[in-house]
């Protein structure tokens, strides 16, 4: 199971405390917004189902949206909200790197350069994207940065 998470989420994956970004990436392709109460109203099966389901073709996308949806309805009585899905999202894009993210590693006293950033898999660029962000708990940009090789 450890091979899809990543090392910064060692302290929470093994009891699924917290959405995974494997999940959270999940979510933001199927246009979920999933909130942590929500989450923590499903049992450890629920949630394991949610990081093992695919969630990549139109089909799988729409599977995982159906499923996600009636585990919330279930658990809460009414669906999640749900987001606008990006038609090209930053995370796809291996050739521009957010300012966000840029920024972010300046503070840290990294330059990521587009040959890194190009190496990277998208689900690494989506956990930078997202660890980037002012509202996101920053505390694991850095443990990211070491484990994606970037410094």
């Amino acid at each position: 199971m450890s091979t899809k998470f990543f090392q910064f989420e060692a302290d929470f994956v093994s009891s699924l405390r917290c959405i995974p970004m494997v999940v959270r990436y999940k979510l933001d392709t199927c246009g979920i917004k999933l909130k942590l109460s929500h989450w923590n109203h499903f049992n450890l099966a629920e949630r394991e189902a949610l990081v093992d389901l695919p969630c990549t073709t139109a089909n799988e996308i729409k599977t995982y949206r159906e499923f996600l949806q009636q585990l919330v309805t279930k658990q809460t009585g009414s669906p999640a909200s749900e987001l606008a899905i990006e038609q090209n999202p930053a995370w796809m894009d291996s050739k521009n790197i957010p300012s966000e993210v840029l920024e972010k590693a300046k503070e840290v006293g990294v330059n990521i350069t587009i040959e890194q950033w190009e190496n990277l898999s998208f689900v690494q660029r989506f956990a930078l994207i997202k660890l980037s962000r002012p509202s996101h708990e920053n505390h694991n940009f850095l443990p990211a940065m070491k484990e994606f090789n970037l410094m």
